[in-house]
């Protein structure tokens, strides 16, 4: 925790490298990453509760999966643009599928990682569970990593206890999947924001 109770980022996973390989970064040099970035930055006027706005979110949860040793150029063009579906609704469809010879398969996990206007939370995060593919896992993983950081930064405590109950029981299992060191981060990251909010209501 830092001096205002925020949580510090714990090292993600401490047995890879510090620095990027060779290869991964020919690897990632080779992605045609910057036509998706482009798209993302429709997110910039799109704000977050905890500050900030949708375009950071989508650079920071692709940080995170890098930070894991995810070099999956399908996994990565999808981070980036993870809500656009969701949070820019007008944005036509093509402006995706044009992009490169990825787009479909970028396109389609997006929409598993994507919330339906019909779904509640509740129905969302179970259908990740149940029926996603490892990249949706895994994404969705990073995703909350991401969000869960951004908690630290939250005040609202109803909102702050509700969020790790919804991380608790719906997206531990998810993790559980995909990677169980994230589940690790996920499990401390909660653990921070439940001490923060034992200590607001201490006497």
């Amino acid at each position: 925790m830092d001096r205002k109770g925020r949580p510090l980022r714990p090292a993600a996973n401490p047995s890879r490298p510090t620095t990027m390989a060779e290869e991964e970064m020919i690897r990632l040099k080779s992605m045609h990453l910057a036509p998706y970035i482009q798209l993302a930055t429709v997110l910039i006027g799109k704000q977050r509760r905890s500050g900030g706005n949708m375009f950071r979110h989508q650079i920071d949860t692709f940080a995170i999966l890098m930070d894991y040793g995810y070099i999956d150029s399908v996994l990565l063009k999808a981070a980036v643009i993870h809500d656009l579906v969701e949070d820019a609704p007008e944005l036509d469809r093509e402006r995706i599928l044009e992009i490169d010879e990825e787009s479909q398969d970028v396109y389609q996990l997006v929409l598993e990682v994507t919330r339906r206007t019909v779904e509640t939370k509740q129905e969302f995060l179970t259908r990740i569970l149940e029926y996603g593919s490892p990249r949706a896992l895994v994404l969705k993983s990073a995703d909350r990593i991401s969000n869960m950081i951004s908690l630290g930064y939250t005040t609202d405590t109803a909102f702050v206890r509700r969020y790790c109950d919804e991380t608790e029981r719906f997206v531990f299992p998810i993790a559980d999947k995909a990677n169980k060191t994230m589940l690790a981060e996920l499990v401390e990251l909660v653990a921070t924001r439940r001490g923060y909010l034992a200590r607001c209501f201490e006497i």
